[in-house]
């Protein structure tokens, strides 16, 4: 009887990330991916999000039988009441949790063991642009720092590699520091409908 073994390395089942790999590289279609959400506003700077099902690897994708709901709202001093996150916030939450996966799937290609990862990140944005008081300021963030904290017996060379992957590779980091086209539209609505 023949066995296999399935290598798993920092919580990565490697034999299929090297399977998705393969079959994105013999149908590179497979590679296309909508995801979506849907948000609603609350009150004051409190709204709700919705994600749920998304397209990917040829198909739509339903797998997900209960919606992640996600919260954001605004700290006090900006007006809110702290029902979560403010959206400046949310950015830097999706930046870790891509650099993260990225860093460690990279990681787990190459056979690198990470034993723990942490990120500090600091974003710095000046009101005045979102305020309307200056069009010389612009009104997101002005720059980001991302520090990552690594424990790993893998030489320094090979995890600076790793991070410089991840930078490169990572969706939201290249989605957050190159241009992206954002379509926006408006429609109106009936009063009682909230639109989903």
């Amino acid at each position: 009887m023949e066995t296999t073994t399935t290598s798993i390395i920092n919580g990565v089942n490697v034999d299929r990330l090297v399977g998705t790999i393969e079959a994105v590289t013999a149908d590179p279609s497979l590679a296309r991916f909508q995801f979506r959400a849907q948000s609603e506003w609350i009150n004051g700077g409190h709204y709700k999000s919705r994600i749920q099902g998304f397209y990917g690897a040829g198909q739509e994708d339903m797998s997900r039988t209960e919606a992640f709901e996600l919260h954001g709202d605004e700290p006090d001093v900006l007006l809110g009441e702290d029902f979560g996150p403010n959206p400046v916030e949310f950015i830097l939450h999706g930046l870790a949790g891509c650099l993260s996966t990225t860093f460690v799937y990279y990681a787990a290609a190459n056979g690198v063991k990470i034993d723990a990862v942490n990120y500090t990140l600091e974003g710095e944005i000046d009101l005045r642009g979102f305020l309307g008081i200056s069009n010389e300021v612009r009104p997101g963030y002005q720059n980001i720092r991302v520090t990552f904290h690594v424990t790993s017996d893998a030489p320094m060379e090979k995890l600076e590699e790793l991070c410089n992957l991840a930078r490169m590779r990572s969706p939201v980091f290249n989605t957050i520091s190159e241009p992206v086209p954002i379509q926006v539209s408006m429609e109106k609505m009936n009063t009682g409908m909230n639109g989903y």
